[in-house]
Formats: C-alpha cells, structure tokens, sequence
C-alpha cells in the first residue's frame, strides 16, 4: 500500500534523529508498543517513507475515540519524524459523560473507572509516542545531536574535511568559523550559523 501523493503536512511537532535509524526502525517500535490493547497501529507506506495511524479500536470495551498519524521518512543523516494533531473529539465526549454522572451522583463514578483510565492514558498519547522513538533512537546511538558524518567541515578554500570545532583549516589555515554547524536542542535540526532562531520548530537557537 502506498502513501497518497497529495499526503502533506505542515505539523510543528516535527524532530530529526541523526545517525543509523530508519523509519522500519520507528514502525516496529511503535507496532510492539501500541498495537495492543484498547488501541491499534496501521503502516501505510515502506521503505523510504512510513506512516504509522494509531488509534482507539473501534469497539474498545472503555474510554472515548481518539486517532494520531505518525510521519517517518529517511533524512540525508538519518530520519525525520512527525506527529499530526490529534482526534480529541471521542476523548472528549466521554470525559464530558463521566464528568455529568459525577456531577449526578459521586456514587455513578465507579462505573466510569475504566473509561476514566483509558480516557486519561488516550490523553497522554502524543507524549508515548515521543517516549517510544526517542527509545528507540537511543537504543541505535542515534540522537538529535550531530552525527560523526556531519562533524566535518569542507574548507571552502582547499576542500580538506577539517573536524566540527576547527578555527582554521588544517590544510591551508583558511578560517572555518562561518562553517560551523550546530543542531537545534529542542528538535534537532541542523542550523546555519548565523540562524537566531530554529526555520522548524521557532525556539531560540
């Protein structure tokens, strides 16, 4: 099954992971841990680029609806994953019913525990989804931090490769200063060197 050509997103909740991890890396992960339970996991996609939908199933016996897209694709140095909005409306809608049959009666809340709990982790979703890949780029030595094939810096002069950090080239002693790269803290995207602020997620870089 292929990705739909017109599939777009301009979604903040965007990072890159440099380093030796694939999106079938971040697939599987994301299957073993949400393709359980009260919820379910699709992959559309492969290869290159992989879409991982994860949702409530249909007949959950507890809790409101509630659905997310995860985006993978492979980056020059290694992938960019981002999350979509989530469907609140299900969520929502039960945390309205047990908040009316507390109001009713505190008794009634006894029957809702389980809608409660499952309401309550459906909340925190868009946070185990970044747990389970920031996991699982950890577990491959792949962090938001630049990668050993981005710590060398071509010398615009006599092209020698000189290590991140260099002042001068090593070769001809040509400065290297407005070379020097560096990745955001917050969502690891690589900046230019005179950029004040991330072009991909907005904070201060």
């Amino acid at each position: 099954m292929s990705i739909p050509a017109d599939y777009n997103r301009s979604d903040p909740l965007q990072r890159i992971y440099h380093g030796t991890i694939t999106p079938v890396d971040v697939s599987r992960s994301l299957f073993a841990a949400f393709n359980r339970g009260n919820f379910r996991a699709q992959q559309i996609g492969s290869g290159d680029k992989i879409i991982v939908q994860i949702g409530t199933r249909p007949n959950a016996p507890s809790g409101g609806q509630t659905a997310i897209t995860v985006s993978i694709q492979s980056h020059q140095d290694g992938i960019i994953v981002q999350i979509g909005q989530q469907n609140w409306w299900g969520v929502a809608a039960s945390l309205g019913k047990t908040a009316l049959f507390a109001l009713r009666n505190p008794l009634n809340l006894l029957h809702r525990i389980d809608d409660l709990a499952q309401d309550i982790e459906s909340i925190k979703l868009i946070d185990q989804i970044w747990q389970v890949i920031d996991q699982t780029a950890r577990s491959l030595n792949s962090t938001q931090e630049l990668s050993e094939r981005l710590r060398r810096l071509v010398c615009e002069y006599c092209n020698t490769p000189n290590p991140v950090g260099e002042p001068h080239c090593v070769a001809c002693g040509a400065p290297l200063g407005n070379l020097q790269p560096k990745t955001c803290l917050f969502c690891g995207f690589v900046l230019k060197d005179n950029e004040q602020k991330c072009p991909n997620c907005g904070k201060p870089a």
